[in-house]
């Protein structure tokens, strides 16, 4: 019987922590996670695009850092926290000095999402 208890009680246990993971946390998503700027003349200098970001989880989603290739592409955004079912705003800059030809850049948003990294792209012709 004590055998009984001890196994049922295990069972319990590892049901009871399935229940309390089965929350979705934050999860970043995007309509649209690429941009084509195109064709831009590098006189005309620097081009952005704001991307839309939507929390589609279950908590608060905070985006803690957001990573570029090279010092030719700068990104902006809120630190603050995307509430569930909310939107929010990524603006990334290309200045195309010295870089004709055509370009794609990977920009990575982390944040505290249940799927680690996610991508944005950029890409363009300069001429």
């Amino acid at each position: 019987m004590k055998r009984f208890a001890l196994i049922f009680s295990a069972l319990l246990l590892c049901v009871g922590f399935v229940v309390a993971q089965s929350g979705k946390g934050a999860v970043i998503s995007s309509a649209a996670p690429e941009f084509d700027f195109g064709i831009i003349k590098e006189a005309n200098g620097k081009v952005s695009h704001t991307f839309v970001i939507k929390n589609i989880g279950d908590a608060p989603l905070v985006i803690t850092r957001v990573a570029t290739p090279c010092a030719c592409t700068t990104p902006e955004y809120s630190q603050e926290p995307i509430a569930p079912g909310r939107e929010g705003k990524i603006t990334v800059s290309f200045n195309p000095a010295g870089r004709p030809g055509p370009f794609f850049k990977n920009v990575a948003v982390y944040s505290n999402g249940r799927d680690g990294a996610f991508t944005l792209r950029i890409k363009g012709k300069v001429e």
